[in-house]
């Protein structure tokens, strides 16, 4: 750990993980406020899992185009605009919006909340060497706590002030934070040039930045849309209130948050590889069990293990991301990032839809649960090509391992 604390640059490590912390809680608000939204405007839960999708995919949107305001501006530019405009948006949400359709194009915006991804983990990589990159962007992925702060404090206020006073409120960490951003976050002066538009795509031809970004729209992507949607599921599927229902939320989301820096910190220990099979083929077992609609105090607790496993999954893929391109973390960063957040979109989109096409929500987890099924069996195919694709020293830093030598040898006769 001392080595960490003398290798990097931790004012700009903290001031990276307040603006994701901040920004994450803009992002994912209208989640616990939806209760409250559904009643006012009497929507369907298509139409809810749609509100609290439609951040996640603006993020995933925007995502890219602030990744590039970082590279041509810096970080600690892109992260003031990023922060400035979120304030703007919230602004315009606490004054102006009064129908559904105004909040479907203020979650939109609120995307670019959800876009401080591509500024923070690069701002915060770019001063630590590769070996320490797992706790590093573990750290500052570590914003994402930011939604324990929505769900907590979110349906609190709004049964209290109403949800467009609590729109207005949220400005004020917001404020905040922009201010110690701009007194703490400097720019590596290992910063790389600026991407052209003819490397990213050469990125984008590159087949494991699909991968990649696969992997993380399971694990983001759940993450996200499991914290936006919790606290509908617990109050439609188990009829507690609306508070109650965001506390529940808080208690699982409080697992993925804290838990993201151990799956950084594990996966530079044993590979980020290694682990992400292990937490992949775990949360599908924990949706699976969360589908037979258990007691909710059973639910909670297998929710707080699955919501954990992602928030180190999290950890996991941003270490393979790294020494997979080293020299190009800034481009790939916003691609995976983006297919994260659209992973996050449609889990509640399609919840709710499955929802009200069969009164309940254990076909759409089960649904989910085959999904990561599917995602672990990909992973394990991933893992017998990149064994022999990748460069040495990446093979060894993430731990991929080949099940196919592992069991039936090299030269594919089955291991003794």
């Amino acid at each position: 750990m001392k080595g960490f604390l003398r290798a990097g640059h931790l004012p700009t490590l903290a001031a990276a993980l307040l603006y994701f912390d901040v920004s994450f809680m803009a992002w994912v608000v209208l989640g616990p406020l939806a209760p409250f939204l559904r009643r006012d405007f009497g929507l369907s839960a298509t139409e809810v899992g749609l509100l609290t999708a439609v951040p996640l995919l603006g993020g995933s949107l925007c995502r890219p185009v602030l990744g590039l305001l970082e590279e041509r501006l810096g970080g600690r530019r892109a992260g003031l605009l990023g922060l400035t405009l979120t304030i703007a948006t919230l602004f315009a949400g606490w004054q102006l919006a009064r129908t559904a359709s105004h909040f479907y194009v203020l979650g939109f915006f609120l995307g670019i909340a959800g876009a401080s991804f591509a500024v923070a983990l690069p701002l915060a990589s770019r001063w630590y060497p590769p070996h320490y990159q797992g706790l590093a962007m573990g750290i500052a992925g570590a914003g994402n706590s930011g939604t324990l702060l929505a769900t907590l404090f979110a349906p609190r206020l709004a049964e209290r002030f109403g949800w467009q006073a609590t729109l207005g409120i949220a400005i004020a960490p917001l404020a905040l934070v922009l201010l110690v951003f701009a007194l703490l976050a400097r720019d590596s002066p290992r910063r790389p040039m600026p991407a052209s538009a003819a490397e990213y795509r050469a990125v984008l031809r590159e087949p494991d930045t699909l991968a990649l970004s696969f992997l993380y729209a399971l694990t983001f992507g759940g993450f996200v849309g499991f914290a936006t949607f919790l606290t509908t599921f617990f109050h439609d599927g188990y009829q507690v209130s609306r508070i109650a229902a965001g506390d529940l939320t808080t208690i699982v989301v409080v697992a993925g948050s804290l838990l993201r820096p151990i799956g950084g910190w594990l996966s530079d220990r044993v590979g980020g590889y290694r682990v992400l099979v292990v937490l992949l083929a775990g949360f599908a077992g924990c949706v699976a069990v969360v589908a037979t609609m258990p007691d909710v105090r059973v639910a909670v607790s297998v929710l707080f293990v699955g919501v954990g496993l992602l928030g180190m999954g999290n950890g996991a893929v941003f270490q393979l991301v790294p020494q997979r391109f080293p020299e190009r973390i800034g481009v790939i960063t916003g691609i995976v990032g983006a297919a994260g957040g659209l992973g996050g979109f449609f889990l509640p989109s399609v919840l709710g839809v499955v929802r009200d096409a069969t009164g309940s929500y254990a076909p759409g987890l089960l649904g989910c649960a085959a999904v990561f099924v599917a995602g672990t069996v990909v992973l394990l195919e991933l893992g017998a090509r990149w064994s022999v694709q990748w460069q040495p020293v990446a093979v060894r830093q993430t731990g991929v391992y080949s099940y196919r030598a592992a069991l039936f040898g090299a030269d594919g006769e089955p291991a003794a």
